[in-house]
Formats: structure tokens, sequence, C-alpha cells
């Protein structure tokens, strides 16, 4: 039984894309005018971004679900040798002490938003295929695991910390979802805790991202300088904010005001009403998700929607928690609305695929979740 589309989980897509774009341009125009000579350049961009973005979202929405159950073994293969990629001169580049980049001319994508997809897409399709011995380590547990943290080793050599962590993080959640051994997956968090901690405390510019979030203010213009800023930028706006485009951290105070820390300027500008919105738009996303998750049950469709609708949520969760000092920096991008082509384009097309799965959900037996997604579900059965 095919349902209609989920106009609410489409309209709050479009409106942080679109929101995205407004702001990209309030936080950049000044430095763009300054530095390149031309104040609409990073709205420019953007806009285009917008506009490959709503193509990626009509694709995403128009393939059959039935085509990431076949593609799934294929398509982590690419996307886990496009990391590979990265590291290769002429077609891979570096920037900020990063190798991320794969291109030519003018078009370079990140890989690392390909491989958010593919992992989900594949621990979907190996969940749901493994759903009768899921409980046992040999086949629930280890081959995911070993999966995921081959994934996060290649991000690891761009070096991508952020990237990996919320890969890792969110493949125990999908593996919690699939009913694999809650004692497995302590085993498994025991183990990364320290290798976690050796990855930062083996590179001084980790460590100097945790003095930041532990006190920005004893380093107030060293490491703690952008998370002080950040911080100043929350506490400009009030409730209203000073108005769009009056913010005064993006006139060269506040580091990549229009990308990474976004969220401060929205804060700034648009107040508590502006921060309020972002969340309750992401919040609609996170209600239509598990929503449609709870309806197509432990499948290859609900795993892999449930998969995407973490991925959207964690990252802007995350994201927000670094902008407010409540999580060390990770260069994890606002997704739909921090500037940037690859992750606005990929964010858009795994948006589509959601899109696509409610649109396809079935009445089933829901799979035990935990109790606020029931309570989410619910909810929407309601409305």
């Amino acid at each position: 039984m095919k349902r209609q589309m989920d106009v609410l989980l489409l309209w709050a897509v479009l409106a942080l894309v679109g929101l995205g774009v407004v702001m990209v341009y309030s936080a950049s125009s000044v430095n763009a005018a300054a530095k390149l000579g031309d104040p609409d350049f990073y709205l420019k961009r953007q806009a285009s971004f917008a506009l490959f973005g709503l193509v990626a979202l009509f694709l995403g929405s128009s393939i059959s679900s039935q085509w990431w159950k076949a593609a799934a073994v294929p398509l982590l293969g690419i996307a886990a040798f496009s990391l590979l990629l990265v590291h290769i001169p002429g077609l891979g580049r570096s920037g900020g002490g990063a190798a991320r980049w794969i291109g030519a001319g003018p078009i370079w994508i990140q890989p690392s938003e390909l491989c958010k997809f593919a992992l989900i897409n594949f621990l979907a399709y190996s969940l749901h295929k493994k759903q009768h011995k899921i409980e046992s380590f040999q086949f629930g547990f280890l081959p995911h695991v070993i999966v995921a943290g081959g994934i996060a080793g290649l991000l690891m050599l761009q070096p991508d910390f952020g990237t990996s962590v919320v890969l890792l993080m969110l493949t125990g959640m999908m593996m919690v979802l699939g009913g694999v051994r809650l004692r497995y997956l302590l085993v498994g968090i025991l183990v990364a805790i320290p290798a976690g901690v050796l990855a930062v405390v083996t590179k001084a510019y980790r460590m100097k991202r945790i003095e930041a979030f532990l006190d920005p203010w004893s380093n107030r213009q060293g490491s703690g300088y952008q998370v002080a800023e950040s911080l100043i930028s929350f506490g400009s706006g009030g409730f209203t904010g000073l108005g769009l485009g009056a913010g005064k951290q993006k006139l060269f105070f506040l580091p990549a005001a229009h990308t990474d820390f976004i969220f401060a300027i929205i804060g700034e500008e648009l107040g508590l009403l502006g921060v309020m919105l972002t969340v309750g738009l992401f919040a609609v996303i996170a209600w239509r998700g598990f929503l449609a998750f709870q309806r197509l049950g432990p499948t290859t469709e609900g795993f892999l929607c449930a998969g995407l609708t973490m991925l959207i949520v964690m990252q802007a969760a995350t994201n927000m928690a670094v902008v407010l000092g409540l999580l060390p920096t990770k260069g994890l991008t606002l997704p739909f609305v921090s500037y940037g082509g690859s992750s606005l384009v990929a964010f858009c097309f795994m948006a589509g695929v959601l899109l696509r799965l409610c649109a396809e959900g079935v009445e089933t037996a829901p799979v035990r979740v935990p109790r606020f997604v029931r309570r989410l579900s619910m909810m929407g059965a309601r409305a």
C-alpha cells in the first residue's frame, strides 16, 4: 500500500535549505567583499548548491528502495575506494591539514559524504538479512563492527575524526535497533574508548580542542578563540536577535561563520526564536522519520529509514552542541544549512531517499524500539 509523500518532512527540509541560503549570505557577504571583491560570492555558490540539492532530492525520492538493496555491497565498495583516492596527487586535494576532496577543475567533492549513505545502506541491508541470527557474535556483531571500523579507519587517514566518531556511534545505534546483544556493544564501547583517547592525545591540535572545550576563556586569544566568539554571538542575540544582517561577530571575529559555526550567526541575528525554529525543523525530521520507521518495521527499508533519520539529527545535534560549547570542535556542518556543496547535495539526496521510504511505508508489526521513539510514533499516529 503506497502512501502519499510526507509533506511535513518535505517542507522541513526545504525550509532548512532556504534558511541556509539566507544565513550563508548574511554570514559571508562582508568577508567575501573584503577578501574576494564580491559580496555575493558565497550566496551565488550556495544558491547553486541548493539547486543541485533539489535535483538530488528529486532523484533520491524517485529511486525505489529495492534498488538500494541490490546496490548495498557495491556502493559500499565504491565509497571505500573513493576514500583512498583523496591521497592520489592530482586527483585529491588537501586543505586545512586534511586530504578530504577529490575532483578536477571547478568540481570537487568530499567522498566522506558518500560514505555516510553507503554505510547506512549496507548496515540496513545486512541487519535485515541477518535477523534470524542477529544475536550471535559472529553474525550480528562482528561483521558490522569490522565494516564500520574499516570505514572509520580510512576516514582517520584524511584525517576526519569527527565523521569517524559520528559513523561509529550511528553504527552502534543501528545495531541496537537491529537487535544485536547489548553486552557485545558494551564491550565494543569499552574497546573504542581507549582508542579514541589515544587518537586525541597523540595529536596536539586535538588536545587543544579539548582544552578549548573545557575552558575556552583560559586561552581567549588562542585555542579557545572560536568557541568564545561563538558564545558571544549567542549571548548578544537575546530572544529576538539583532536582526537579519545586523550581526557583529561575522565581521572578522568568528571564524567559519558561514560553514561550521553558522548556527552561532542564527543565534545572534535571529535570537532564541531563530534557534528554536531551526531545532524545531530538525525535530520534525526526527518525528516523521521515526514514524516511518515504526511503520516499516525490522526490514531493510525500516533500518535505512532509521539510519538516515539518526544521521541527520545526530550531525545537527553535534554541530549545535559544538557551537554552544557543549562538545569539542569537530568540523561537522549543520545539515542543509552550512555552506558547502558536497554536504548540502548529499543531505538533500538522503532526505529524498527518506521521503521515498516514507511513501513506501506499509503497516507491519513495529520493531522493538526505545520508549522515546514509540512516543514520537504515537504522536505521529494521532496527528
